[in-house]
């Protein structure tokens, strides 16, 4: 599998994922010149910034752990940017984590949601 089917499959698992936890999915990869935002969501009064990180074997480490300070910045940058685009101005957004870990098991892959990556 390429790694684009690759991240485009380990997204749309993220998508129904977010969905059976009551997230409201707004927008899908919204890109700007020095970012991306893998998913755009509501989770109640919280506009939510999902970053999706699957791995199909641990040789690099777990999804989780490669989510850098510098890929947290370049999320906040292009969130930011993304509120000021809709006029979200000063209501609450958080950036999360959709973790999906293939190695074990990959019919069956482990997702975790770890929420607000920047605390």
């Amino acid at each position: 599998m390429s790694t684009v089917n690759s991240g485009n499959f380990g997204e749309d698992l993220a998508v129904k994922y977010l969905k059976d936890l009551g997230y409201k999915i707004l927008e899908r990869n919204y890109r700007i010149r020095g970012g991306e935002i893998d998913i755009v969501a509501k989770d109640k009064e919280y506009l939510v910034f999902v970053e999706v990180k699957a791995r199909w074997s641990h040789e690099y480490g777990l999804p989780s752990e490669s989510i850098t300070p510098w890929k947290i910045r370049a999320l906040l940058k292009t969130a930011a940017f993304y509120c000021v685009k809709i006029k979200w101005e000063d209501k609450p957004y958080r950036l999360d984590l959709v973790s999906i870990d293939f190695a074990e098991d990959q019919e069956k892959p482990k997702l975790e949601l770890i929420q607000n990556i920047t605390s």
